[in-house]
């Protein structure tokens, strides 16, 4: 069952992925993820050979108008109980049944992102969540670490190991780095370069590394020359009262620093392996975010826009999530402004704006 036209395609995924999918059967959640570092609360399904991230385990997924009817020859979605697509889920990892020698399942140390893209973060800690007062009040890191699903620190031995069996195993395609943010000037820069020269070593697999934007300019040539692909440095918020309000503690990085961190990242990963996250449905107008990705592609950075999740257990988590219209209202023109400036999704080498599944920017390029 075909959605018919990519416009309507288009407005089908871009809705779906805004208000969610309920699931009734626990057979179903093989890719769903709760808590942690993001996409959160989230289920990796394909809708017309299109594969992306939908929330399962928030609250307003359980009020969605879709949900998901299986039968002997598969699954089908509905909406308001009408078959309106046909709907697969992406099945177990295989290396999710392996541990390492000293016993901590390898799903503790990395996740399958998607269906081909190996995640972890490597600090599950952050000095921003670890002050009730600095805190980004949409952040869940910690809550996989207190629920027993991740561990703190994943070493670079752990890392290499889990990524060699992953690839080999599951044919993972690319990798994603992130961390929470440590006390120190690299602002996470440092572990990430470890553990990429790990992996590296052990097997050939493109990776982004995700960080806040290091004091130190020197450390994207280090990143670099580690094996790192590409960098994504993240906005989330992009005006600054909002930010102050959100995210006080990483609003103190403004973002005229986030702006000359850019382009010092462009310099050494070259035009379009730097991107950026933005989630839209905080309070920023349309307008300002268009404004701002305008600014990121002068620059040569890739503005990954995402709809807001919000997730149980944070300060936002009884906010709604932004509506289709508002983000076909950003996504449409970015994806021309994106398409005219030869800045695409497929030509990022990893990471989330080359996997694309946590937003349907990719669909409007």
């Amino acid at each position: 069952m075909s959605t018919s036209t990519p416009v309507r395609r288009q407005q089908l995924i871009t809705e779906l992925q805004n208000r969610g999918l309920r699931l009734n059967g626990p057979e179903q959640e093989h890719v769903s993820r709760r808590g942690g570092a993001g996409p959160s609360d989230h289920q990796a399904v394909t809708i017309d050979g299109v594969t992306l991230m939908v929330p399962i385990h928030t609250q307003s997924a359980w009020r969605s108008p879709f949900s998901v009817e299986t039968g002997d020859t598969g699954s089908t979605l509905l909406e308001n109980k009408i078959p309106i697509a046909d709907i697969t889920f992406a099945d177990k990892p295989r290396f999710y049944d392996l541990s390492t020698a000293d016993g901590i399942p390898y799903s503790h140390i990395a996740t399958l992102h998607s269906r081909d893209v190996l995640a972890t973060t490597v600090l599950q800690t952050c000095i921003r969540y670890e002050s009730r007062r600095k805190a980004c009040k949409f952040c869940s890191i910690g809550q996989s670490l207190r629920a027993g699903r991740t561990i703190a620190h994943k070493t670079p031995e752990q890392l290499a190991e889990v990524a060699k069996a992953a690839v080999e195993l599951d044919g993972i395609q690319h990798m994603v780095m992130t961390t929470g943010t440590p006390a120190t000037s690299d602002r996470g820069a440092a572990v990430l370069v470890e553990s990429a020269e790990a992996i590296r070593a052990a097997v050939d697999i493109p990776i982004q590394a995700q960080c806040e934007p290091p004091k130190d300019p020197i450390w994207y040539a280090r990143l670099k020359e580690a094996g790192v692909d590409s960098l994504g440095m993240h906005l989330e918020v992009v005006t600054p009262a909002i930010r102050n309000e959100l995210m006080p503690g990483k609003a103190e990085v403004t973002i005229d620093d986030y702006m000359i961190a850019f382009r010092e990242a462009v310099a050494v990963f070259g035009r379009g392996q730097v991107s950026t996250y933005i989630l839209a449905g905080l309070g920023d107008t349309s307008d300002a975010i268009l404004e701002t990705c305008d600014q990121l592609i002068d620059i040569g950075v890739y503005p990954f826009v995402v709809p807001f999740v919000p997730i149980t257990g944070t300060p936002l988590e009884d906010l709604n999530p932004p509506g289709s219209e508002f983000m076909e209202a950003i996504l449409a023109p970015l994806g021309k402004r994106l398409r005219r400036a030869g800045i695409r999704s497929s030509d990022i080498k990893a990471g989330c704006g080359r996997c694309g599944a946590c937003s349907t920017l990719s669909e409007y390029e």
